[in-house]
């Protein structure tokens, strides 16, 4: 479960900016929209939206999350001289050559961890890691690159057991102490590194593919549940058909566009040899006197092919209580279809296992009380230097359930919207040439 999250000095993010699942003391909505956790020591929110213009930053906070997760994965697999690949803040000259920051604070197998690092494009300056096994704090991890000596120097990590100084000899100025330590078998660190390979799940920023979905239909229980929720959203969907072959990836790769072909090729270049499964789905649809009508996917409309490339990873978020991020969760999706898929989280059936959901959106109509707590709605906006600046509603204090969220941000109540100058003029030229 994540409980905060920190970046500086990445893409329109200049100054630090906190983004927290924490929840406040109010009791509003607390059956359904908040989880106690580690005992009840600790209260987290189940679900959170963001909100703002286009380019004022709520992307870039995904992917800083993002970033950081695949330098986790990654790092220790990468050459020595091999760019970290992190994008400052462009607009200051100053900032470009300064490093970036990530920071989680999460709770994984019913312990808190709070676990960063700063990097430039070219090396690891810091990385720190603290546990709380017992309530107390432990640092696991203390790393700093000494400028002056040009050395890494390592703080006192008692409670870290194993060869430590093995790991520390073997991690690469470009790599991560924890990702150098679990390749190197660690077992004291696996949950921590676990939790951003399994349990931190992010979508939107690239073209989700339904495999996932697809991989679900393999079993007759788990092609009826897509196909129960397919029909419960209103799509009209009686039934699918899911062919499958197993492929040559060379053959497989023949057939994608070119960016795709090249980032496929790169992850498996090591496994010519394997053969995939290749998915088809068609969908079935009933019309008059119960005449069945077969399309394929492709034909189908793009919010119902979101909409169940969505359904197999969000199932299994509710299942397992992942973290799921979406980016632009409204994109081809009915507001109803928005508020019914946010719902799924506070309801305390399908959530058993208290996932949670942070995602950003323009779709203002499930803005209001009903859906969530005041501490659930976030904005972004951008200074006049194109920087990001991230805030939560509860800044404004919002009246208790009286207020009407949506109106007042439509309003400007609370910023995070769109300037428009006047283009009239503009037009007018235009229209006289």
């Amino acid at each position: 479960m994540l409980i905060e999250f920190s970046v500086k000095n990445f893409r329109s993010i200049k100054e630090r900016q906190t983004f927290s699942m924490s929840s406040s003391p109010s009791a509003e909505l607390q059956d359904t929209n908040t989880m106690p956790v580690l005992g009840g020591k600790l209260t987290l929110l189940r679900s959170a939206a963001i909100y703002g213009p286009n380019a004022s930053g709520k992307t870039n906070l995904i992917k800083a999350l993002q970033a950081m997760r695949r330098i986790i994965l990654s790092s220790a697999q990468r050459q020595r001289g091999d760019d970290v690949r992190i994008t400052p803040y462009l607009f200051d000259r100053v900032a470009q050559d300064q490093p970036s920051e990530f920071e989680v604070i999460f709770v994984s197998e019913a312990i808190r961890y709070q676990y960063g690092f700063v990097a430039t494009n070219k090396q690891i300056l810091e990385e720190w890691l603290l546990a709380y096994p017992k309530g107390r704090s432990q640092s696991w991890i203390d790393r700093k690159f000494n400028q002056v000596t040009q050395k890494y120097e390592w703080g006192n990590t008692d409670k870290l057991t194993g060869t430590k100084q093995l790991w520390q000899e073997a991690t690469r100025p470009n790599a991560l102490f924890l990702s150098t330590a679990i390749q190197l078998n660690n077992t004291q660190l696996q949950s921590v590194f676990d939790w951003f390979k399994f349990k931190l799940k992010i979508i939107g920023l690239d073209k989700l593919s339904p495999g996932f979905t697809l991989e679900q239909c393999e079993t007759e229980q788990g092609k009826q549940q897509i196909i129960d929720i397919m029909r419960a959203a209103d799509f009209n969907i009686r039934d699918l058909e899911i062919e499958s072959e197993k492929v040559d990836i060379e053959h497989l790769l023949e057939e994608l566009p070119d960016t795709s072909r090249e980032r496929l090729a790169e992850r498996l270049k090591d496994s010519n040899s394997v053969r995939v499964k290749k998915f088809g789905v068609k969908t079935i649809h009933t019309g008059d006197n119960e005449e069945r009508f077969i399309l394929d996917m492709n034909e189908e409309s793009d919010g119902t092919r979101k909409f169940f490339a969505f359904v197999g990873p969000w199932l299994d978020v509710l299942k397992n209580g992942y973290v799921l991020i979406v980016d632009e969760l409204n994109d081809n999706l009915h507001p109803k279809l928005v508020k019914a898929l946010v719902l799924m989280f506070h309801n305390n059936t399908l959530n058993q296992q208290n996932a949670q959901l942070i995602f950003t959106t323009h779709e203002t109509s499930i803005l209001n009380q009903d859906v969530f707590r005041r501490d659930q709605v976030w904005f972004t906006e951008k200074d006049e230097y194109n920087a990001t600046t991230l805030y939560p509603l509860s800044d404004f204090s919002p009246r208790k359930e009286t207020e009407n969220l949506e109106k007042s941000y439509l309003q400007g109540r609370y910023g995070a919207l769109p300037y428009f100058a006047d283009i009239t003029h503009i037009l007018e030229g235009v229209s006289e040439q």
